[in-house]
């Protein structure tokens, strides 16, 4: 498949889910990444203005699960997130983020994700990983 048909599915998963509710949308992919972007403004902010660290673990596991789904064989296998893990190292009040997710470890049954938030300008916003499992379909 070709990186916009695959861009395409992504995105038409989303309607009626919390990725609809946070403008998330999927924009690039590669080999072996999958990267995502959300509007920072009011709708994820915390009370005092700047994005709001479950938002950006949102982001963080929608992104590296759309990935798991991508690399598997997804007509026989679901995807769940089993842990996730985030460090936030600085603050962002408007802009978009975008949240990418590299696989550092591609199992059989589990898969490790190593995904970066930044800013507009680069900057590193967040450091995640998640750790997904593969389970077959019944």
């Amino acid at each position: 498949m070709d990186k916009e048909t695959i861009l395409k599915a992504c995105n038409d998963r989303c309607p009626n889910t919390l990725m609809e509710t946070l403008e998330i949308s999927y924009v690039d992919v590669g080999e072996d990444f999958l990267t995502a972007k959300m509007p920072v403004g009011p709708k994820v902010h915390q009370p005092d203005g700047v994005l709001h660290g479950g938002a950006m673990v949102a982001l963080a596991e929608s992104v590296g699960s759309a990935a798991s789904f991508l690399f598997l064989d997804a007509k026989n296998y679901k995807v769940r997130g089993i842990e996730i893990a985030a460090n936030h190292v600085k603050s962002i009040a408007s802009g978009f983020v975008y949240a990418k997710a590299t696989v550092l470890h591609k199992g059989r049954t589990t898969q490790l994700w190593d995904i970066k938030i930044t800013d507009d300008a680069g900057q590193l916003i967040s450091v995640n990983k998640l750790t997904t499992i593969a389970l077959p379909r019944n």
